[in-house]
Formats: structure tokens, sequence, C-alpha cells
């Protein structure tokens, strides 16, 4: 397993990966903490609700809620949603029409100038959003 520590900055994770490590029965909050290094993890509401809606088990879903609680959480402000429907509107003159929770995602990890960790395709589409896959980063993809 690589450590991001190349990368020098923080990184929001998106749902889809803590959801495809806890189907690998892998511990998300273990492996996130050591592939993270000394770099920060993010989070943001959006995330923490696709996550947790699809736990089955409560005391997974507290674990997962603590490691969100100890995360840097970015706030959905005024100017993040500003910033999302901005995006939203730019993208779909250019024929691109992303889920807005996507844009919403990506709308928070820019406001932080944090990457986003994701397998969905779609952050691959918005301009100036740094993104990393798991399958480049992590061995048990």
């Amino acid at each position: 397993m690589e450590s991001p520590s190349a990368h020098s900055f923080c990184v929001l994770v998106d749902s889809n990966v803590y959801i495809g490590l806890l189907r690998r029965r892998v511990d998300p909050v273990k492996f996130l903490g050591q592939w993270i290094g000394n770099n920060d993890l993010a989070t943001c509401g959006m995330v923490r609700m696709e996550v947790e809606r699809g736990i089955r088990v409560q005391k997974v879903r507290r674990l997962m809620g603590g490691f969100f609680d100890v995360m840097r959480n970015v706030p959905t402000t005024e100017k993040v949603w500003s910033s999302a429907a901005d995006l939203a509107w730019k993208l779909d003159r250019e024929g691109i029409a992303l889920p807005a929770q996507d844009l919403l995602i990506a709308s928070c990890a820019l406001h932080i100038g944090a990457a986003v960790l994701s397998d969905d395709a779609h952050f691959l589409q918005i301009p100036e959003l740094a993104v990393l896959r798991p399958r480049d980063e992590f061995e048990v993809w």
C-alpha cells in the first residue's frame, strides 16, 4: 500500500471508497489511516450520509461515525452550494450532466484545496479537481 505522502495534501474520500473497502472486509478506519500517513483526510455531509445510510450493522455505523467525527469536515456553506451550482451550470452547458451529489462533493474538495479519492469517473470530468483512483493507490482494489 503506497502512502500519498508524495501528494502532500488533504484528500476527501468519496463514499464509494468506504463502501468498496467495507465490501472487501477491510477496516476503512485502519486502512485509510495508514494510507494517509501525516496528511489529512476530509469528508463532507454528503459522503457521510451516503456511507452511513448503507451500513446495516449499528456497531459498524458507530465506528464509521466516530471516524467521520475526527476527520476534517467541510461544511456545506452557502459558498459551497453556490460553487456547486456554478459548476453544474458550467458543465451542463458543455454537455456534461453530472449527479448533484458528485458536484457537491467536488465543490467541497475544491473549497479546501483537497483531492478526491474516488472510483467514480464523474470526478474526472471536473476541471481543476485533483482525482486519485483507488486502483492506482491500493493493492487491495
